[in-house]
């Protein structure tokens, strides 16, 4: 771009004076450099540029040379840089590049370019003069933006991560210590999610955490922060609420927009969640703490039904040190002894002997006593304590069937696979292990698994117990009629025995649609070719109407609880006898 205002012959005159102060070599360099270059006089005034710096800017030789600097500034700080380049000049000095952040150069048709400028100091017809090096940082300037969205947003959702997430807390935490307002962190967990993956596929779980994302983004106010934390955790922070009721209210927003199932391709999925509510200053003074108690609500909130908002109590400190202390000392049982396994006999109903049982476990702590399972269990569940200890179990029955058959005993003992157990590519490998070092009959061991387990991934599920009735073991399915399954579906299953539920054998035979509901059990698990254990059998009418269903086995109370191994061989042997004499 020319300007019209100076001519000609005076662009001539700088085009023949640089030449002539630079020299043949110079003048090739000074043309060829990758940088822009721009040699100003103490006035401010521009002498010289090179091909590199027309480019960058967008003017021409004539449009730059003989024009005051402030042509290639921006409006902002045009002022400002006058006295900059008076001071400058009463104190030269040299720059290197990246030396000061935010500079910007204005071209000819009046945008801003992201610039780096490096100074030089020389002489221009024996006067001093500044040389400008300019570099366009727009690509730098991209790719770093770029990164910095990286490093502070999940991949995945776009929305922010933990790293950024966690420095928000604890912009919010000194806010509200400044301000004296209240602050909130929500943690939300989606409610079975796992399931989601397992059944169908990890792409799909990744569609539906993108909507998920969407729908919190949504539902709160720019100024909130929705952050994933990894996995289907998610935080959102809410910098000022004028209330913890307020947050609570917001907390049910958030489920209310999770509600309608998520459409992923032509899959229809119902997502919900959980979600723990702390505020600050009223339920935490640090971030640390503010993200224990969040955590903590969030337990609560699962445990007490899921799809719904908890707010930290003061109590829930209490019980999560309690499980801490639950955790470690099942652990160091696990290490150290104390676990044990009892055996409930299971019974035929046609002549009363024992003719199998079901292996539960019990533990007795030294510090806490003897610790029901609806305890342990769960906590091994959330800590991953599941896995070591299923192991222990499976290993622990095959021991005690080995020990049996030594002393002539043959009993069928039942043990439950836990659901992440029973997810292992490994079990059936190490079922085989276990019978080849105890030397076991397979048919002595039936491994049970719950009809929901069996149901979550229905091919995982094929080919494991597949697997495992190829090794020769039983297969039961526990809890029979308390999930949701097809019939057309549970018969693809290599399944040699069904469970009924105690939940259904509880009111017979007062109930009558519990009544029915026994006797089509067991007539259709004939119909299959299914053997039949009735559970929970705690009255003698309750036998007898499993009698007259013509059901063949059953295990409860009426005829003895979890029994040690010791007991139950007395039991057994008793049973025999009996049997015996009234043949």
């Amino acid at each position: 771009m020319h300007d019209p205002g100076i001519p000609a012959w005076v662009i001539e005159q700088a085009e023949d004076a640089l030449a002539q102060e630079l020299g043949p070599l110079a003048r090739t360099v000074f043309d060829a450099a990758p940088d822009g270059i721009l040699v100003v006089d103490r006035g401010g005034v521009i002498l010289g540029v090179n091909p590199q710096l027309l480019h960058l800017t967008g003017y021409d030789e004539a449009g730059l040379l003989g024009r005051p600097l402030d042509v290639l500034l921006p409006p902002s700080v045009r002022s400002r840089h006058a006295q900059w380049v008076r001071q400058h000049f009463a104190q030269p000095r040299e720059r290197p590049m990246g030396r000061v952040d935010g500079l910007a150069m204005c071209r000819a048709d009046g945008t801003l370019v992201p610039v780096d400028i490096a100074l030089g100091q020389g002489f221009w017809r024996g006067q001093a003069c500044t040389v400008a090096f300019i570099r366009d940082v727009s690509a730098a300037r991209r790719l770093a933006e770029r990164l910095r969205h990286l490093a502070e947003h999940d991949v995945l959702t776009g929305l922010a991560n933990r790293a950024q997430f966690l420095e928000r807390l604890r912009d919010a935490l000194d806010g509200t210590r400044r301000h004296g307002h209240t602050a909130a962190l929500l943690l939300l967990d989606l409610d079975n999610f796992k399931e989601v993956n397992d059944t169908f596929g990890h792409p799909v779980g990744d569609r539906v955490l993108q909507h998920v994302a969407e729908r919190l983004r949504e539902a709160v106010r720019s100024d909130d922060l929705v952050a994933r934390l990894g996995g289907d955790e998610f935080a959102i922070l809410l910098p000022r609420v004028e209330s913890p009721a307020d947050a609570l209210r917001v907390a049910d927003k958030l489920l209310i927009a999770l509600g309608p199932p998520v459409q992923v391709e032509a899959l229809r999925l119902s997502v919900g969640g959980s979600i723990g509510v702390a505020c600050c200053p009223q339920d935490a003074h640090d971030a640390d703490t503010w993200m224990r108690n969040a955590d903590l609500a969030l337990y609560a909130a699962k445990s007490g039904g899921r799809q719904q908002p908890s707010r930290y109590e003061t109590a829930l400190s209490h019980a999560m040190s309690e499980r801490a202390r639950l955790h470690e000392r099942l652990r160091q049982a696990l290490r150290h002894g104390g676990l044990t396994l009892h055996y409930q006999p299971q019974i035929s109903v046609r002549d009363g002997s024992v003719v199998g049982a079901e292996a539960l476990l019990r533990w007795t702590d030294a510090e806490l006593g003897a610790v029901p399972p609806a305890h342990f269990i769960p906590v091994a569940e959330a800590t991953g304590l599941i896995l070591p200890l299923g192991d222990w179990v499976l290993r622990e029955a095959c021991r005690q069937l080995r020990a049996w058959a030594d002393q002539g005993v043959q009993l069928r003992v039942g043990v439950n696979l836990s659901p992440l157990q029973f997810r292992q590519p490994a079990l059936a490998a190490q079922v085989r292990d276990l019978l080849q070092q105890y030397g076991l009959a397979p048919e002595l061991l039936e491994l049970e698994v719950t009809q929901s387990q069996a149901m979550v991934d229905l091919e995982q599920a094929r080919r494991t117990l597949t697997a495992l009735a190829d090794l020769g073991v039983g297969i039961a399915l526990d809890d029979f009629g308390t999930g949701h399954s097809s019939l057309a579906v549970l018969k693809q299953l290599p399944v040699q025995r069904i469970k009924i539920d105690r939940t259904f054998v509880r009111q017979i035979p007062g109930d009558p649609t519990d009544s029915l509901l026994v006797r089509g059990v067991v007539a259709l698990a004939r119909s299959f070719g299914w053997d039949v254990v009735a559970e929970g059998v705690e009255h003698s009418a309750q036998l007898e109407f499993l009698r007259r269903s013509r059901c063949p086995v059953y295990q409860g109370w009426l005829f003895a609880p979890a029994l040690s191994p010791e007991e139950l061989v007395s039991r057994w042997a008793a049973a025999r006898g009996c049997h015996s004499t009234q043949r």
